[in-house]
């Protein structure tokens, strides 16, 4: 690239960076302190140590460009407010985009973003230039009827999950749909385009599998160094593969996935590092995608309960802000109550819950849902808000009713890893207890898929010595199979 268009390429930059801090800023979660938007050098954390969420206008897009303003006072109105109901513009605009084709060679950058399941609501995710935006694209995730009632009758295997946990109305939207295989591509394609907007020089996250993958995904896509922090154990063989094909830098630590945390935070901060855990608030604005995509394919209604796995908790805090502000613009007419599950091995949340928050608990965390074993969760305040402003829950399941019930989604024709099935789990659990209704409309997220994990809960094969490569041998051996 020639000296001027370098020169050039800084002007845009810059340009754009000043637009984007005019329309954001970022707010600790504890204190309140509020740190611009934008800034030489990236924020994670306030002063007191409390975690960030972004605050950012939502502008009406051009030609008939207009700012949300509340109706009590004068001043522009951040989207974490929700002291108004706006009109269905925003449900005819985002509709319409959805109405447009996926991927086709030769189309033009905004049909692309359209495309994406979280560009797709740019005005709500990160207001930046398409130019910048780094997308595959991702979302656009499949949601499955499973209920009792409300299963497909052409889909008979689905309406199995809806039998074990009791529910007539119940929906799966499968994340593990997603291109690297889980719902991390929705936070990471908003954080890689931050850190090419910021021009960073290498990204990093710590890992149990699933951030590593994504995150080296899209910095290769962008041609940016990938630095993933790992415990030495127990991530899985199948995620692992994803980082080292798309050639991050791999450390493994001897420790886990907690120690790798704090390690990546000191390392980002000390070298210049953009750092992409869900400690980052614009990635977390990205999983914001996943509650807007579900309320679209909906036709915008928003269910009873939302039910997910909680590990890290960033989903908890995406979601339930995503449902917040999509009440603000319109988007819906209610918000749901959710419902974040927590193995019991690694339950810090639920911990925490039960004694009402009144002090945050940690954990040595152990189970078999890798994705989710996290003993001290960095979006802890995050998601006790979201639960305290939904009248949510935290539950826990154990290993055992993980397994059980990744069976059933596996044996439906589904499948997910581990970590998706305590969402199954979850719901089971809580109609059992009576905390949410056989006739509630209840929404679920599988995070992640079959084949992240391909040893954990999968059934062994079992046939010892080959049969005869002839007809007669295939029939001996089906009929002591097969009932029909």
């Amino acid at each position: 690239m020639g000296e001027n268009a370098i020169d050039q390429e800084l002007h845009h930059s810059n340009d754009a960076l000043e637009q984007l801090a005019t329309v954001t800023r970022l707010r600790c979660v504890e204190c309140a302190s509020l740190y611009p938007g934008v800034s030489e050098q990236p924020r994670y954390r306030c002063d007191c140590g409390g975690v960030l969420d972004v605050e950012a206008e939502v502008r009406y897009p051009s030609p008939h460009e207009t700012v949300i303003q509340n109706e009590t006072r004068d001043s522009t109105t951040s989207a974490n407010d929700v002291s108004f109901i706006a009109d269905t513009r925003w449900q005819r605009l985002f509709d319409e985009r959805a109405s447009q084709s996926l991927v086709q060679p030769n189309r033009g950058e905004e049909q692309l973003l359209d495309s994406s399941g979280v560009w797709r609501y740019r005005e709500l995710i990160l207001p930046v230039p398409e130019y910048y935006i780094v997308t595959r694209p991702e979302g656009n995730t499949g949601l499955y009827s499973v209920g009792r009632e409300n299963c497909d009758k052409h889909h008979n295997g689905h309406s199995s999950l809806g039998h074990y946990a009791e529910l007539d109305t119940f929906y799966l939207k499968h994340e593990g749909e997603n291109p690297t295989g889980s719902f991390k591509d929705r936070g990471m394609t908003v954080g890689v385009t931050m850190a090419n907007l910021l021009g960073a020089r290498a990204v990093a996250c710590a890992s149990t599998g699933n951030t590593s993958a994504s995150l080296a995904s899209y910095a290769a896509q962008l041609g940016l160094p990938c630095i993933v922090f790992l415990p030495a154990t127990n991530v899985a063989a199948g995620k692992l593969a994803q980082s080292l094909a798309y050639g991050a830098i791999t450390v493994r630590i001897d420790g886990d996935f907690d120690d790798a945390m704090r390690l990546v935070e000191q390392v980002c901060n000390e070298l210049g590092i953009y750092l992409l855990n869900s400690l980052n608030p614009f990635r977390i604005e990205g999983q914001k995608a996943i509650a807007l995509e579900l309320l679209q394919q909906l036709d915008w209604e928003a269910p009873d309960w939302l039910i997910l796995p909680a590990g890290n908790l960033g989903n908890t805090s995406a979601i339930g802000k995503a449902f917040r502000q999509a009440l603000q613009l319109g988007l819906t007419h209610r918000m749901p109550r959710i419902a974040s599950i927590q193995a019991a091995g690694a339950n810090p949340f639920y911990r925490s819950y039960r004694h009402g928050f009144r002090h945050r608990e940690q954990v040595y965390a152990q189970t078999v849902a890798t994705a989710i074993k996290i003993g001290d969760p960095v979006s802890y305040a995050r998601a006790r808000q979201v639960i305290e402003q939904t009248n949510g829950v935290v539950e826990e399941v154990t290993d055992e009713e993980i397994l059980e019930a990744k069976a059933v989604i596996d044996r439906a024709g589904i499948g997910c890893e581990p970590a998706s099935a305590a969402t199954l789990a979850g719901a089971r659990k809580l109609v059992q207890k009576g905390i949410i209704k056989h006739n509630d409309m209840v929404a679920g997220i599988l995070t992640g898929n079959l084949l992240k994990d391909t040893h954990t809960g999968i059934p062994e094969f079992k046939q010892d010595t080959a049969i005869g490569a002839n007809i007669e041998s295939v029939r001996t051996y089906l009929a002591g199979t097969l009932s029909f």
